[in-house]
């Protein structure tokens, strides 16, 4: 081949890997107001799950009111009601307001990041029980709440706050009020996560979770590092020994049980288990078990390697009309009860619309999480693919936000220019 021709080809390569990335960074900004103008509940200062209009105004009007909330209506947990998963989408949510002001500088972000703390913080303390950590907050009175929380929920909250308070973004009244948040839910876990509940930190109204979705110790292997790592972040910031106790009680254990989370799991499960392990990683004091954890984390990326390239694959095979599809009123929905006989309303396909799109955003982020994080040459540009082809205005899924924090995350460790 002719040296000239090598040099096209090769000038041809940058120039579309260059367009790429000005396409992701056009359409990643496009995203983020998609996400504050639509996503964010400016009343309580959380996040919904979907949207079920594009009409403004209208965007999340399906949400429970106050009522209904009241009488825990469709189910304990808000599940499909868009009131599901405000902690975690807030915990995400801090995690890349840190990454945006590492790479950004802005200091308009320390006012995003102060409101969405707040929201978490009145996750924790609206409903008067302490520690103990609300789905939501019903946006039509600003404060009641399902009384049914689970580990995923305590996980991303604790995570979040953790690099929330180590990023310069907090001043330090807000730093005094995260260590009396992570105090809070490392009581209540000291409380009531014990074998006589079957280490479950329970429902609000102090009862055993029938799911077992409170359960925090004696659970999967994607699991068993969340309650080491609520105690070692609820240490590092408050420097609290009775937690340190509870950490190096359960550390080690809990690394052995984390060797095989399964081939199978979905990328939120993925996701969460990263994110214990990026705290107990960070804060590991015994060098061999830090090096077993860094294992670990380099063996879950490898699980979100091919759960990325599956997840792009079954999004390709979607239509433009597909992908902008609405989530339900679930009032109108067919209701299926699970074995324990909680009513949950059925979003029909809209689910997988509403997954694939969380799903990508979260299995690109975990390539990029603690020590073990980078992308490929070929995982860089299946990212900058991805956002730049995305369209964020006519998407209902919250996982928009995971496609902000992977790309932020990428950006911060230059894995991704603008």
């Amino acid at each position: 081949m002719k040296p000239q021709l090598i040099l096209l080809i090769l000038a041809a390569a940058l120039i579309g890997s260059a367009s790429r990335a000005d396409d992701a960074s056009t359409n990643i900004e496009q995203a983020w107001n998609v996400t504050w103008n639509r996503f964010y509940l400016p009343k309580v200062q959380t996040f919904g799950d979907y949207l079920s209009s594009y009409e403004k105004g209208k965007e999340q009007s399906h949400l429970p009111t106050a009522e209904e909330v009241k009488r825990q209506y469709p189910n304990p947990c808000g599940y499909s009601t868009g009131m599901e998963d405000g902690a975690i989408l807030g915990g995400a949510m801090l995690s890349l307001l840190c990454d945006r002001f590492a790479v950004t500088k802005d200091e308009s972000l320390r006012e995003k990041a102060a409101a969405v703390f707040q929201g978490l913080q009145r996750c924790v303390t609206v409903h008067g029980v302490r520690g103990f950590v609300a789905r939501n907050v019903c946006p039509e009175d600003a404060r009641s709440t399902y009384i049914n929380s689970s580990r995923d929920q305590v996980t991303h909250l604790a995570h979040g706050l953790w690099q929330y308070y180590h990023s310069p973004l907090p001043d330090e009244a807000a730093k005094k009020q995260i260590q009396s948040v992570l105090a809070d839910v490392a009581e209540r876990m000291i409380e009531f996560v014990t074998p006589e509940n079957d280490y479950d930190f329970c429902r609000a109204d102090g009862q055993r979770c029938p799911l077992g979705i409170c359960r925090m110790w004696n659970v999967q292997p994607h699991e068993a590092a969340r309650l080491p790592m609520i105690y070692a972040a609820a240490w590092d910031v408050t420097r609290n020994e009775r937690y340190r106790e509870q950490w190096r009680k359960y550390a080690a254990d809990a690394i052995a049980q984390s060797a095989n989370p399964g081939e199978q799991k979905p990328a939120y499960a993925l996701l969460q288990m990263q994110c214990s392990l990026e705290v107990l990683h960070a804060l590991e004091p015994d060098a061999a078990l830090k090096a077993t954890i860094l294992e670990r984390m380099k063996y879950v990326r490898q699980l979100a390697a091919k759960r990325f390239k599956s997840v792009l694959s079954s999004l390709a095979k979607k239509t433009p009309e597909e992908m902008l599809m609405l989530g339900p009123d679930w009032r109108k929905v067919p209701v299926w009860k699970n074995q324990k006989g909680y009513p949950n309303p059925q979003w029909g396909p809209y689910r997988e619309i509403w997954h694939l799109t969380r799903e990508a955003g979260e299995s690109s982020l975990i390539l990029l999480m603690g020590e073990a994080g980078t992308l490929s040459s070929e995982e860089q540009t299946a990212l900058k693919d991805l956002i730049a082809h995305f369209d964020y205005q006519h998407n209902s899924s919250c996982g928009i936000i995971y496609h902000l924090a992977a790309y932020w995350k990428a950006r911060r460790h230059q894995m991704l220019t603008p």
